[in-house]
């Protein structure tokens, strides 16, 4: 502890306040003595608890309680910020950038929720033709004297008060209401206290569309709690909270059309209370530990009711491992972007591209994968390569009732895709081999359909190398560009059939290419 500090350099209402010492935030939660020092001790709770040394027992005596047990800390008043108001923040943050930009001719260019707005755009670059305030970190602490806000800044739109020192949402609803074309907002990493009563801040909010949220330690339960404020939220972002259990959204937040509940360790059984959100087009739930999603109101290969709307989902850094969870996608109407990157979803190959392939085969109606559009050519190699996949499981389950239930349940789009491209015959079957094989050495014959005079060329080429690979190696001999050779191959044990090899990045194996096969070499 350091030396004396008087009381008279803190606030009155200081207990509950939040402060800034440095660049850290905390939350005060003891104004007081701390004997035996003399003088007053702020006792602080740090939004990052590795600062901390203790959870407000000192000596044996209770003087506050934390949430961690390092989060607390006792500093001297002077040491800590209580911050200045709103208006008071943007003139310094804004008067003196245009001045600066008058003297030096400069262009500023602000980026914002992948907008960007320039200084040179804003008529006479003064603050009452702002339309956007970025005070992320500055140290706001309330609106100041009632209607300066509106008489100032009166055109803002966009508005970040991330790391701001605003301890409830009372002042934020005081600053909003004072912004009547307030569009976005931006709150992250603050410590909000929960309003009494919400639903009087409906006006202030009006017009809000967008809402980030990152970092605030809110649970579901608390962020429900505050929605009705928000009447015509369409995007709400709330990352890294303390979001575990997703309670039903009942008569609140019904304009969303995008929701950000990624970082977050979800109960996976209450995703499903999301369904209560009408217009819900966008879900992003990176990083929560999901696993599995079942929709119980619809039989495989049917439509679920829920989600209707939902036409992008994002599921990557997740724990998905089963491909019955993209079955259960599959019922998803109106799905139509995916993201699933960072899952251990494998095909039997252990090749990336095979899995990608499924996942096409097995959602009808996807448009764009992990951020790649899917054209109608890859569609349907995808989903004839998944035919003759298991085509072979599906001859076996025929016409036996209990295999074919079994069969039906794995695969519920199969019968479909036969009905699409017709029942695959047991020659052209691709035949599901170990992982470990795809370092197995294949003889292969290649012949030159387009040049009989060339004698036919023998080499010994691994099952895990791709068709363009092979493609490249015989340009090399041929003297001629890659992309003008077509591929196919016969197989050694059964006659007749030629197997087309149109996907360049797919393996030997893939194909189901043996030892003693003949490919055949053309020129497109």
């Amino acid at each position: 502890m350091a030396a004396e500090q008087t009381e008279a350099e803190t606030p009155e209402d200081a207990l509950g306040r939040r402060v800034a010492c440095g660049e850290h935030r905390a939350t005060v939660r003891f104004v007081g003595a701390v004997p035996p020092t003399a003088g007053v001790w702020l006792g602080v709770e740090w939004d990052e608890p590795s600062r901390g040394k203790h959870d407000g027992l000192h000596r044996d005596v209770r003087y506050f309680t934390c949430r961690h047990p390092t989060g607390g800390s006792f500093v001297r008043p002077s040491k800590a910020s209580f911050g200045t108001d709103f208006l008071s923040a943007v003139r310094r943050e804004y008067e003196a950038a245009a001045d600066q930009d008058q003297d030096q001719d400069q262009d500023e260019r602000i980026s914002i929720w992948g907008r960007t707005l320039e200084w040179t755009a804003v008529r006479e670059r003064s603050l009452e033709s702002l339309p956007s305030v970025l005070l992320r970190n500055r140290p706001v602490n309330g609106p100041g004297e009632d209607g300066q806000i509106l008489a100032s800044t009166p055109n803002v739109r966009w508005l970040d008060l991330s790391g701001s020192l605003l301890c409830c949402w009372d002042d934020v609803a005081a600053i909003a209401r004072q912004l009547e074309h307030l569009e976005a907002l931006q709150l992250s990493f603050n410590r909000l206290g929960l309003p009494s009563d919400p639903a009087a801040h409906r006006r202030a909010f009006r017009n809000l569309k967008v809402l980030t949220l990152i970092g605030c330690e809110l649970t579901w339960s608390q962020i429900l709690q505050c929605a009705p404020m928000w009447p015509r939220l369409e995007e709400l972002i709330v990352e890294d909270n303390d979001i575990t259990r997703l309670h039903r959204p009942d008569r609140v937040l019904r304009e969303l059309k995008c929701l950000n509940v990624s970082k977050n360790r979800l109960d996976q059984d209450s995703l499903l209370n999301l369904a209560a959100l009408p217009r819900l087009e966008h879900l992003i739930m990176t990083e929560t530990g999901l696993s599995n999603i079942h929709f119980p109101d619809a039989a495989p290969g049917t439509e679920t009711s829920m989600f209707a709307s939902l036409e992008k989902l994002n599921l990557s850094q997740n724990n998905i491992s089963q491909w019955g969870v993209i079955d259960e996608l599959s019922k998803l109407a109106s799905l139509r972007h995916l993201w699933c990157r960072g899952n251990p979803l494998a095909s039997s190959d252990r090749n990336p591209r095979t899995a990608n392939q499924m996942l096409i085969a097995k959602l009808p109606h996807l448009r764009v994968l992990n951020g790649s559009d899917v054209h109608p050519q890859e569609r349907k190699g995808a989903e004839c390569d998944y035919l003759k996949m298991f085509g072979e499981e599906w001859l076996q389950a025929k016409g036996r009732s209990q295999l074919s239930q079994e069969f039906a349940s794995r695969h519920p789009r199969y019968s479909s895709l036969v009905d699409k491209y017709g029942a695959p015959e047991e020659g052209e079957l691709t035949k599901r081999q170990p992982f470990a094989l795809k370092h197995q050495l294949l003889k292969i014959t290649f012949v030159f359909v387009d040049d009989e005079a060339r004698t036919p060329v023998e080499k010994k080429l691994p099952a895990s190398m791709e068709v363009q690979k092979v493609k490249g190696l015989l340009a090399r001999l041929l003297k001629v560009p890659a992309a003008d050779l077509k591929l196919s191959y016969t197989s050694a044990k059964v006659v007749g059939p030629e197997y087309h090899m149109d996907g360049d990045l797919k393996t030997l194996l893939f194909y189901a290419v043996e030892d003693g096969d003949t490919v055949l070499v053309r020129r497109s």
